[in-house]
């Protein structure tokens, strides 16, 4: 098999800068806070957004570069960690747990890949599950007993391409939806200590993958002359220059981590679409899940049974604290 369709971005590194203005929320008393994947992108925004209210953070990042720009920025110690490198997270708990405690983590870092499912080598989806699944496992057992200590929160950035997949991208797909139950089995474990877990599933940003993508096959000089989907890939947006730059800047995405951090009763879940197509097509996922399980099986539900289902759940939702 082929393996010039595995193609790898830093997912969490939109290349967007900002800039933050330091506007401490009084409100809120600072917290010691690590995001992972912080050089660039949403996490670099995030690490911003926190630091400007006055909270402490721990930017992860890998390149030597990124960490002293991440260190010029008040309230932000940047953290040399690679979430695939056991010796450097357990470096980055040596050095937390010297400094105090651990209010919460962001596990933000990821990796992109792009190619036929039956066309990638095993070790190419070895690296998009190390990263996107092993990375937050890794975190957050490393940093759990903090967190316990200090009843705090998991913030797992996750993505609606976690419910919904699409042709090339399945790899990917794959590791965001082993996010989403990562994060219910760890919410249930968690509770037991008052500390809460969350999902961020953002889509339809301004991102700069596709330009990444592309950049990357050119150098590589990657072709799709024996591919048994050459014909279907010469479409692909993200082949064609995946340009994004209309699409809106995720700031939505961060007042949602926000939230999750620091609201008395966060939600499980946070869907941030930037227009209401990307929402209809995930809850279509969704249902159509529902239906194919519930289709011809001998507890099948009829329409009127499949609404009871959905109206209890409402309820629960609009009875829960905070709502």
């Amino acid at each position: 098999m082929i393996s010039v369709f595995a193609i790898f971005v830093l997912v969490a590194g939109t290349g967007i800068q900002h800039a933050v203005a330091a506007t401490q929320d009084t409100s809120i008393p600072p917290k010691a806070i690590l995001v992972t994947g912080a050089s660039s992108g949403l996490g670099r925004m995030i690490v911003e957004a926190l630091a400007a209210k006055g909270h402490r953070v721990y930017a992860g990042a890998r390149k030597q570069a990124d960490l002293d720009s991440l260190n010029a920025i008040d309230n932000i110690e940047a953290v040399r960690l690679d979430v695939t490198i056991q010796s450097e997270i357990d470096a980055a708990v040596e050095l937390i747990t010297k400094q105090g405690s651990l209010h919460a983590i962001v596990n933000n870092a990821g990796v992109g890949m792009m190619g036929p499912l039956i066309e990638l080598e095993e070790k190419d989806l070895d690296f998009v599950l190390g990263v996107n699944v092993y990375g937050p496992f890794r975190i957050t057992k490393a940093f759990a007993p903090l967190l316990i200590e200090s009843k705090g929160r998991v913030v797992n950035i996750g993505s609606i391409s976690g419910w919904q997949s699409r042709a090339f991208y399945g790899a990917y797909s794959m590791s965001k939806h082993a996010v989403e139950a990562y994060t219910d089995a760890l919410a249930i474990e968690l509770d037991k200590f008052d500390v809460k877990v969350s999902v961020i599933d953002p889509g339809g940003f301004r991102s700069n993958i596709g330009e990444n993508i592309h950049k990357r096959l050119i150098e590589e000089g990657m072709h799709f002359e024996d591919s048994l989907y050459k014909k279907e890939l010469q479409g692909n947006w993200a082949l064609s220059g995946g340009d994004l730059s209309t699409f809106k800047d995720p700031e939505d995405v961060v007042a949602k981590v926000e939230h999750a951090l620091f609201a008395d009763n966060p939600e499980r879940r946070y869907m941030v679409v930037n227009e209401a197509d990307l929402a209809e097509q995930t809850m279509r996922a969704i249902i159509e899940h529902m239906v194919e399980l519930n289709h011809d099986q001998p507890s099948s539900y009829d329409r009127d049974g499949l609404i009871k289902l959905l109206d209890e759940e409402l309820a629960k939702k609009n009875e829960s604290p905070g709502n």
